[in-house]
């Protein structure tokens, strides 16, 4: 399945995950972790690979396709675990 989302929601995305995210989806996905940061926008393709990720000009940054959101799916699912715990601690 395909998503397309800006690059700069993309980065927010990226950036609102705790600590150690990318290292976690990496392990569970058996993927290296500079190719789980190429996916969020990084460059590093000789320690990481391309993962599917069409980058097109406009504006917030321009469009992202995703080919393949396994990551995005995963990163979703941590934030939804970090937003449950912060709520079960206020409570």
């Amino acid at each position: 399945m395909t998503k397309t989302i800006t690059f700069n929601g993309l980065r927010r995305l990226k950036d609102s995950l705790p600590d150690g995210s990318t290292h976690r989806i990496a392990e569970e996905l058996g993927l290296s972790v500079e190719t789980v940061r190429n996916y969020f926008g990084g460059h590093n393709f000789q320690d990481g690979k391309s993962c599917g990720v069409h980058i097109e000009p406009g504006p917030d940054g321009g469009l992202v396709v995703l080919d393949d959101t396994t990551i995005y799916d995963l990163a979703i699912e941590i934030l939804e675990e970090k937003t449950s715990f912060q709520q079960v601690q206020v409570v």
